[in-house]
């Protein structure tokens, strides 16, 4: 029961909001009673803590299967957007931005969780773009990473409407790729740029 009270309050949650979903309103949505679901829960912010890592998980669980593809690592980047893309394609506003705004507290537990996931991803996608010879060799890494994260997590705990951060995600994608890019990185951005419908 536990778990299908998650996967519910998550689906509401990236739907509607963190701040406007109730616990009557899960509840209404399950057809069980509020007593049950404190039974697991004993607030609503517990719950949101949980959903969040379940949402964590997933995101981890669909970039490793990704990675695992072998992609090109320009190809990689477009393809791990394209999830975001429609991992979040329900909601109205940002889930990231709703956090920052109603529940700070368990907004910087999830970033600090990010970074640390999101810097070996892009880490490993760097030298995996130098290697193939997509990205520049004399580049420092940790500085290319940091400033990734800083525009991506700014972009996200900073921008209400979900349409504009996929927006904006993307252009930013498109700035770090071109910073980092060879001759023959260029020509595989401009392909993915092409075939990536916004």
């Amino acid at each position: 029961m536990k778990d299908k009270i998650i996967a519910k309050a998550t689906d509401l949650f990236l739907k509607l909001g963190f701040k406007s979903v109730t616990m009557d309103d899960i509840a209404g949505e399950m057809c069980i009673s509020k007593k049950t679901i404190y039974k697991y829960f004993c607030n609503k912010e517990l719950l949101i803590a949980e959903t969040t890592e379940t949402v964590h998980k997933a995101i981890h669980q669909s970039i490793d299967t990704i990675v695992a593809k072998d992609h090109n690592a320009i190809e990689e980047n477009f393809e791990i957007r394209k999830m975001f893309k429609e991992m979040f394609k329900a909601g109205g506003t940002s889930p990231a931005y709703q956090l920052k705004k109603h529940y700070p507290e368990i907004y910087n537990t999830v970033m600090s969780r990010e970074i640390s996931e999101c810097n070996t991803v892009f880490k490993q996608n760097i030298e995996k773009g130098i290697q193939q010879g997509l990205y520049r060799k004399e580049m420092l890494i940790d500085t290319y990473v940091g400033f990734y994260y800083t525009l991506i997590f700014s972009i996200n705990g900073n921008t209400s409407s979900e349409k504009e951060l996929k927006e904006l995600e993307l252009q930013a994608l498109e700035y770090h790729t071109r910073a980092m890019a060879t001759p023959e990185g260029i020509i595989e951005l401009e392909k993915q740029l092409q075939n990536f419908n916004l």
